[in-house]
């Protein structure tokens, strides 16, 4: 790698590492304008209509991601969904081996978890509120330790993001059906294979709320205004308001 490359690769790792606390304060700005719009919901599961004071209305209900329960990069198993609950997770899938799309995803999702790295000096650390998840496609080769190695070449946290091996029937529909990445017939056999540059936002609610390509910065960089955004919304049921503006 040439000095200049290098420079660029370090300029860009600040700038994504100060994102967050930037964005914060345009978001309050944007707020106070009234002028916030929130992440859009994907994968419709169904569309029912009702009626409300003799107007017939029409509900999107959106897919909720189902559980999954795979191995981390330390021999445990872990769910996404009971072992997170509350938390936004953002999610990968790569192989160890890849040596085309995945060296620069994985060192993408490091910016990700540079901009939401536990800070002790504040009460409400950033990497409370999201979880990243790096999900191998080829479980048969990389087993935890592999993983344990390939987490280490990113300096991966591992509370903070897990690499996980399992099923690989389980991780494929996941993949397919929960998460939407591929379209396309599989089954996660001997002969299915799936390579995808996609990241993933799922929200506290696990629906999903966002798809970046993994490979462009500025798309990467969208994905963490997203999970700010996010952090303002209210449980399932709750009215999300704008503050008031003075007079």
């Amino acid at each position: 790698m040439t000095q200049s490359k290098k420079s660029n690769k370090f300029i860009l790792a600040i700038a994504v590492a100060f994102l967050v606390p930037l964005f914060c304060f345009l978001l309050v700005s944007r707020m106070s304008k009234g002028k916030v719009i929130m992440p859009k919901h994907y994968l419709v599961d169904k569309v029912q209509e009702k009626t409300e004071g003799g107007h017939t209305i029409k509900d999107t209900v959106y897919h909720t991601v189902a559980d999954i329960s795979l191995i981390d990069q330390v021999g445990r198993a872990v769910s996404l969904n009971k072992d997170l609950a509350g938390k936004m997770l953002v999610v990968d899938f790569f192989f160890t081996s890849c040596t085309a799309s995945c060296p620069q995803l994985s060192s993408n999702m490091r910016l990700l978890q540079t901009s939401f790295k536990k800070d002790n000096r504040k009460e409400a650390s950033l990497d409370t509120i999201v979880q990243f998840i790096s999900i191998t496609v080829d479980p048969a080769h990389d087993s935890f330790p592999a993983l344990r190695a390939y987490a280490d070449r990113y300096s991966a946290n591992p509370d903070h993001w897990w690499f996980l091996t399992g099923d690989k029937k389980s991780i494929y529909n996941y993949a397919r059906n929960e998460l939407g990445v591929v379209t396309g017939p599989g089954d996660g056999g001997a002969e299915d294979f799936i390579h995808t540059e996609k990241i993933v936002l799922i929200d506290r609610n696990r629906q999903v709320r966002g798809y970046y390509d993994g490979l462009d910065v500025v798309q990467v960089r969208k994905c963490a205004d997203d999970i700010v955004l996010l952090t303002l919304e209210k449980p399932k049921g709750e009215k999300f308001d704008l503050p008031k503006q003075d007079n």
